[in-house]
């Protein structure tokens, strides 16, 4: 997601990787188990969520580091992750069933609230789903003898069959399940994947997003409306009104990369420098004042409160119709949060980071 665009890592993500001539057998992180450290809780994390009807927090991030804390926090545990992948988002959509992603196009799911987790999707399986859709997709175009769509298409294929035949492995940046059944997966390249049966099977959407020059898709989020809203790269601004078969694009208001979306009292998009901005209906945006020209990584929502994360450990708490700093005390740069008992806890550069927010003169 946006979380790996906010370190500086982008460059250097999709480099093919040379190796020397004796190396018959490249070490694979998609099939590796994550290492257990004592340092998990402070190395470089990407995501924390808090899971529906339990006081467990759960955070994900390099070398397939799932953790959890069921002391709001205060300690934390590592799960067993069966990949050492830098994971980059996840979900918990009730109180045992969970999903997350993260590089090398890994889909990992947990059945047992977090305490372990199994692979569902990975590696160039998820290439092999891209190819057969777009397959599907061509044999129509070409059946309805829809040339421009067909030429468009079979440039999508060779292009997925190079990357099989060069052992590629695609980045998923996010995710957003609806329940426990569907749920949606997205990432570099423009590449989005759906499933109706809790992740058993998955169907290529990527083709059918306005995306011609296929940038990355970095921040998924449905709407209190049902709306469907797409982020990514360039300004890309994207919606669904029927949960995915159909999309539109929504006139971007910036054309800079956007690295999440948020909810409140209206949609939020954010992004670099600084640059926010909201909408009523996920189509038509308006430029706010974020009070900073700092990269905007994340958004915490809850509570009826908004609160913007960033580089540099940059908070800002939306307040009287702006937006004010909260002193984190801290220059690593921050990836996700949540809101728990007058406290953020966050993720990020540093691993986890708690900002008691009573102490600042009451701002909460």
């Amino acid at each position: 997601m946006h979380k790996i665009l906010l370190f500086g890592l982008w460059p250097i993500l999709f480099l093919p990787i040379a190796l020397p001539s004796f190396a018959a057998s490249p070490f694979d992180r998609a099939q590796a188990t994550s290492l257990v450290s004592a340092g998990a809780a402070h190395g470089l994390l990407l995501d924390i969520v808090s899971v529906p009807g339990s006081s467990r927090l759960i955070a994900v991030g390099e070398q397939g580091s799932i953790l959890f804390s069921d002391d709001q926090g205060q300690q934390w545990q590592q799960a067993k992750a069966p990949v050492a992948v830098l994971l980059t988002a996840v979900q918990m959509v009730t109180s045992q069933q969970g999903w997350a992603v993260g590089h090398d196009g890994v889909v990992l799911h947990t059945g047992d609230g977090g305490l372990s987790w199994q692979v569902q999707l990975s590696g160039q399986d998820l290439l092999r789903v891209q190819q057969q859709g777009l397959q599907q997709a061509l044999d129509v175009a070409e059946q309805t003898e829809n040339a421009a769509q067909s030429d468009d298409l079979q440039w999508l294929l060779e292009d997925v069959e190079f990357a099989l035949d060069d052992g590629a492995m695609p980045t998923l940046l996010d995710l957003y399940f609806i329940d426990e059944q569907r749920g949606f997966v997205a990432g570099a390249y423009g590449r989005m994947f759906a499933t109706l049966d809790g992740g058993n099977n998955w169907v290529s959407l990527g083709d059918r997003l306005p995306n011609p020059d296929r940038m990355h898709l970095n921040s998924l989020l449905l709407s209190t409306s049902g709306r469907l809203l797409v982020a990514g790269e360039a300004g890309l601004l994207v919606y669904s009104d029927d949960l995915g078969e159909s999309w539109q694009t929504a006139e971007s208001p910036y054309e800079g990369s956007f690295f999440a979306l948020a909810e409140r009292d209206r949609l939020y998009v954010l992004g670099l420098r600084g640059h926010l901005f909201s909408s009523a209906d996920g189509v038509n945006w308006q430029a706010e004042s974020a009070g900073t020209d700092a990269t905007l990584n994340a958004a915490v929502s809850a509570s009826g409160k908004l609160y913007l994360l960033g580089q540099g450990g940059l908070v800002m708490k939306h307040q009287n119709n702006g937006f004010t700093p909260v002193s984190s005390q801290s220059r690593n740069s921050f990836a996700a949060g949540v809101l728990l008992d007058g406290r953020l806890i966050l993720a990020g550069e540093g691993g986890i980071t708690t900002l008691p927010l009573a102490e600042q003169g009451g701002a909460q």
